[in-house]
C-alpha cells in the first residue's frame, strides 16, 4: 500500500526529480542506517559505563567490552548499507557465515584468555574477594593451597602476596579462572588471620646445617 502511494507521487514529479530520487531515497537509507547504529553504541556505552560506577570495574575491563560491543554494531550497520547498496542476500549471507567460522575458531584458540577475562567480571561484580583480603586456595576442604593477601585483580591474573615465602618478597599470580574452580578460603581485610593457618616457614639454610651437624655423635678413631 505504501510503495503503490509512493509511485503515486512519483509520477506527479518531474523526470529530473525521478532520476534523483534513486540515489536520494538509498542515500537516505544508509544516512539513517549509520545514525541509529551510531546512537546504540552511545547509549550501551553509557549504560556500561553506569554500570562500572555501580560496581568499581576496572576501566582496563570497560575498554574492551565497550570495543566489541562497538565492532558488533557496526559490523551489522555494514551488512545493512551493503544491502541497501544492492549486495546480494547470498553474498551478505556468505560472508556473514565465513566471518562468524573464523570468530569460532579464534574464540576456542583464545578460550583460556577470554575464561580469564570472564572470571575477572565475576570477580569485579560477585566480589568472593576483594583488594586487601587473605585468601586461600583449596584442592579440597583439607588439602593447603595457594595463600596469601590480595594485592592487585587485572584481567588475568589475581596476584597474591605470598605469606609463606621464606624471603617474605614472593608473589603468586593464579588465574582468574582457576579461582572458581578450587575451594576458596577467605580473611576479610582486617581480620586477623590465625596463626595456625599459616604453614611455618623452614628455618635458615646455615641453622639448619649447624643443627644437623651438632646432632648426631659419631666415634672417635686414634
Amino acid at each position: 500500500m505504501a510503495s503503490n502511494k509512493l509511485q503515486k507521487y512519483q509520477t506527479h514529479l518531474p523526470d529530473w526529480v525521478q532520476d534523483w530520487l534513486d540515489v536520494i531515497v538509498p542515500a537516505l537509507h544508509i544516512v539513517l542506517i549509520v545514525v541509529v547504529a551510531w546512537l546504540v553504541q552511545r547509549l550501551l556505552r553509557k549504560l556500561l559505563n553506569g554500570m562500572a560506577e555501580r560496581y568499581s570495574l576496572p576501566h582496563a575491563l570497560l575498554v574492551p567490552a565497550i570495543g566489541v560491543i562497538r565492532w558488533l554494531i557496526f559490523s551489522a550497520a555494514l551488512l545493512l548499507v551493503l544491502e541497501r547498496l544492492g549486495v546480494s542476500a547470498t553474498v551478505l549471507w556468505s560472508a556473514f557465515t565465513g566471518f562468524a567460522t573464523v570468530g569460532a575458531v579464534a574464540f576456542f584458540a583464545a578460550w583460556s584468555v577470554l575464561s580469564n577475562l570472564f572470571c575477572a567480571l565475576l570477580i569485579f561484580t560477585v566480589g568472593p574477594f576483594r583488594v586487601g583480603d587473605t585468601i586461600e586456595l583449596l584442592d579440597t576442604a583439607e588439602k593447603p593451597g595457594a595463600k596469601g593477601r590480595v594485592i592487585d585483580i587485572n584481567l588475568l591474573y589475581t596476584t597474591l602476596e605470598d605469606f609463606n615465602s621464606p624471603s617474605g618478597q614472593s608473589l603468586l599470580q593464579i588465574p582468574n579462572a582457576l579461582v572458581f574452580q578450587r575451594v576458596l578460603r577467605r580473611w576479610p581485610a582486617g581480620v586477623p588471620v590465625p596463626q595456625g593457618k599459616l604453614r611455618p616457614v623452614p628455618p635458615s639454610g646455615g641453622a639448619a646445617t649447624t643443627e644437623s651437624a651438632a646432632a648426631p655423635k659419631g666415634a672417635s678413631f686414634p
